[in-house]
């Protein structure tokens, strides 16, 4: 099997991103991606098979939409052929251009599912617009379950990534994160959950990664004035 052989080659048990490595030798796309998700806290990306897959993941968290926040919003897969199309630029105006600019021109969201547990969302993504067959479909959402099981059976586990770089860990990702939230809770008075959406509007003004912004706002190199704008914050010197 593709995910074991990949596991194998890593000299590790199978991850989450043994299935998104499979996935894109299976598949008719360029790259993968696979993000936690949670209605309760913050969304994470997980991992990603290529430059294009990470910003993909990181755009659509950052956002707050794309076809992977409505795949695990909705619970169905979304699926994208091309980006080009006009009422998905009209659906997601500022994610469709950001995507394009990043080398997508279509993508796949298959939501992770089991029963009511659903931790988090498999993308898939092509350089050229692309048309799932029915037998493509059925294989992808095959490695969407399957990425649903090793992702619980783990715990969301982080192992090593696809090219034997380590895969950065989710749990130091996910409690910077967290962090940096709830100091902004202090700093502006706010709930957890806008105090997340004012990090990441800062976040996707200033053109920087999600997991910067929150380094930042815990190192204290970065504030946010409860009177400043949603998109504004101070640097500490």
């Amino acid at each position: 099997m593709l995910v074991a052989e990949q596991a194998a080659r890593r000299g590790a048990r199978v991850g989450v991103v043994d299935v998104c490595t499979a996935a894109v030798a299976a598949l008719p796309v360029g790259g993968a991606g696979l993000s936690a998700m949670s209605r309760a806290a913050p969304s994470h990306p997980l991992c990603s098979t290529d430059t294009v897959s990470e910003q993909l993941e990181e755009l659509q968290l950052t956002l707050g939409e794309g076809p992977c926040v409505d795949a695990f919003l909705h619970g169905s897969a979304v699926l994208t052929p091309d980006l080009l199309t006009r009422d998905l630029q009209d659906r997601w105006m500022v994610f469709a251009e950001a995507a394009l600019e990043a080398g997508a021109r279509a993508v796949f969201a298959l939501p992770l599912q089991m029963g009511a547990i659903s931790p988090g969302v498999l993308d898939l993504y092509a350089h050229v617009p692309v048309r799932l067959s029915a037998e493509e479909l059925a294989d992808a959402l095959a490695f969407a379950d399957l990425a649903t099981l090793v992702l619980l059976d783990a715990r969301i586990d982080a192992t090593g990534g696809p090219r034997g770089d380590p895969l950065e860990d989710l749990g130091a990702y996910r409690a910077e994160i967290d962090q940096a939230s709830g100091m902004l809770t202090v700093q502006l008075g706010v709930g957890i959950e806008e105090a997340f959406v004012r990090l990441r509007a800062y976040a996707y003004a200033q053109g920087r990664r999600l997991a910067d912004v929150a380094a930042d706002v815990v190192a204290c190199r970065l504030r946010f004035p409860p009177d400043a704008e949603p998109d504004q914050a101070v640097e500490e010197t």
